[in-house]
């Protein structure tokens, strides 16, 4: 099996953007980058992974995995050690790019007319998108495909980054939608983190 798939993992990393594989080697990875991570033992933890503003991805059984400022091979070899003590025997871990953060410089130098924003969890397609300067809260959720079904929209958290501190506020969906809160109208900034998490049991 594994010779099979390190051969899948050559397939899945030569034609990535035109970059030769040893480009990619030395690449250090940066925020806004999405890593695809396969583990041959336990394909529930295959994931593609965005790297958050803080360099962070998150993944099942190994939790947070520091990405940011690090190669392929550094963050393939973290998430082994991780995940290790899960396992009878050394897993086996793939971890290649799959895309690369958007230039954050518009063209002829000019200030980006859109701004980054991460949207994670139970929404219909979560990851890194690109929104107008002037796109709510809402809209954005909206552009992502809205909840899943195991959506906690009680508890979505907005996580932004001000005066190099970061700030985390709580938003209930249905007060939104009863006129009781007027977040939902907040302009999101680049840089911003949504957080819609799954509904817990009888929740």
């Amino acid at each position: 099996m594994k010779p099979f798939f390190a051969f899948l993992a050559a397939l899945l990393i030569a034609p990535l953007m035109g970059q030769p594989a040893e480009a990619q080697s030395s690449y250090r990875i940066k925020p806004g980058d999405v890593v695809r991570v396969e583990v041959l033992e336990d394909s529930s933890i295959n994931r593609n992974a965005l790297v958050l503003p803080d360099g962070q991805i998150s993944l099942p059984l190994a939790g947070t995995v520091r990405a940011g400022g690090r190669t392929v091979d550094q963050v393939r070899a973290d998430i082994a050690s991780k995940l290790a003590p899960n396992f009878a025997n050394a897993p086996t871990v793939f971890v290649a790019l799959n895309n690369l953060a958007p230039e954050s410089m518009g063209a002829g130098g000019a200030a980006p007319v859109t701004n980054t924003i991460y949207i994670l969890g139970e929404v219909g397609q979560p990851g890194l998108v690109q929104l107008e300067r002037g796109t709510t809260l809402l809209q954005a959720l909206a552009a992502v495909g809205g909840f899943s079904k195991f959506a906690a929209t009680k508890r979505i958290q907005l996580r932004r980054v001000e005066n190099n501190r970061e700030r985390i506020y709580n938003i209930n969906y249905e007060d939104i939608l009863m006129g009781k809160t007027s977040i939902g109208t907040t302009v999101l900034s680049a840089g911003d983190v949504i957080i819609v998490p799954q509904r817990k049991l009888f929740e």
